[in-house]
This record gives structure tokens, sequence and C-alpha cells, in this order.
């Protein structure tokens, strides 16, 4: 055994030999901490995706409901077209008023904006085959078809709720199908039948689901 000159103090058994790998740096943390950032947030985009609207309604649909019945007797007293037009006209844009206001209200207070995925897919589902039915309602009108049109919108409103529905809790695309299936019934009927099947669509199936939606949906 080698005795160390005096003065000189043996290096420590701790000490790295030469080419030892050191231990992590700041750096190396850094690029971790940074990619477990990213996997959170692509687990949160992927949950926002897979997640459900649940904010529609309920209790504005049976509100649009009760007021469609009034809407479709008065309309049934209608002396002219312009005057039946008028009043359904009016029913859309109170009914319109009356479901995005109460939607947006529930979706604040359940935290699920409708500026969410969940809920610009319903938004965007929605809105297009009402665009579609709103277009379509000026040439058939002008053309002197009115009688095609309750059946047309009842059909076109289900297929909003039917396909929109794919992003929403299981009764909105059942609504919508029981409303597709009130117009085409309404698109083979008389003409004279088209205020009681609106009322039967806008009126009693809004009156139903909206109240189970709202029973079972928190609103």
């Amino acid at each position: 055994m080698t005795t160390p000159p005096p003065g000189r103090t043996p290096a420590p058994a701790s000490a790295s030999a030469p080419g030892a790998p050191s231990a992590p740096g700041g750096g190396e943390s850094d690029a971790l901490h940074a990619r477990a950032m990213d996997d959170l947030r692509y687990i949160r985009r992927t949950m926002e995706g897979a997640a459900s609207f649940t904010a529609l309604s309920g209790w504005a649909g049976a509100i649009v409901g009760l007021t469609a019945l009034p809407a479709a007797y008065l309309a049934q007293q209608a002396a002219t077209h312009r005057a039946w037009m008028r009043i359904w006209l009016a029913e859309a844009v109170l009914g319109a008023l009356i479901g995005v206001g109460m939607t947006v209200r529930k979706a604040r207070l359940a935290r699920q904006p409708l500026t969410g995925r969940p809920g610009r897919k319903f938004t965007l589902t929605f809105v297009t085959p009402l665009a579609a039915g709103a277009i379509l309602t000026i040439p058939l009108y002008y053309g002197g078809q009115q009688a095609l049109l309750p059946g047309m919108w009842l059909l076109l409103y289900g297929t909003a709720f039917a396909t929109a529905g794919a992003f929403s809790v299981r009764a909105v695309p059942v609504m919508g199908l029981s409303f597709m299936v009130v117009g085409a019934a309404a698109l083979a009927a008389p003409a004279a039948w088209g205020n009681l099947l609106m009322a039967v669509g806008f009126g009693a199936l809004h009156i139903v689901y909206g109240a189970l939606i709202a029973r079972k949906h928190g609103g």
C-alpha cells in the first residue's frame, strides 16, 4: 500500500472517473417538462373533442312548444298567405330568441360554452340545415308553393336536431327523427293539414322532448 506524500490529501472515493456520464442538467429537465405539458394538452384536446354538448336547454324547447300552439291556431285563422307567413316568421324569431338565450345561460352555468369544441360542432351542424330551410322558403313562397312550407320546415328542422344530436345527448337525435317523420307526413298530407301538423311538431314534440331533456339533463 502506497502512502501519499506529506502535505497531499488523497482524492475522495466518490470522485467521477474520467469519461463517466454526468448527472442530468437543467436542459434535460426542461425538455421533460415541456414534453409532459404537450402530452397533457393532447389529452385535454382529445377529451374535449369526445365530449358531448349537454347544455341544450330542455325548458327552452318546452316553452317554444307552448308558444307554437297559439301560433298554429292564429295561422289557421289567417285570411291571406302574407298574414300566415308573418305569424310563423314571428314565431320562428321568438323561438330562436328563447332557445338561444336559455341555452347560452345553461351553457354558462354548466361551464360548457358554445365556443368550446363540442359547442362549435353542435352549432355548425344545427345551423346548416336551418340555413338551407331559410333559403328554400324564398322561392317556394314567391313561387306559389306555400303548401310545401310546413313539411319542408319540419323536415329540415328535424334534420338539424338529428345531425347536431350526434354531438349531444341521446334524446336530441331522436327528437330530430320525430320531427322528420312529422315533416314527411306534412308533405304527403293535404295542404289544409299544414297548421295542424306544425302544431304537432313545433308544439307537442317540443313540449314532450323539452321536458324530457330538462328532467334528465339538468334543465
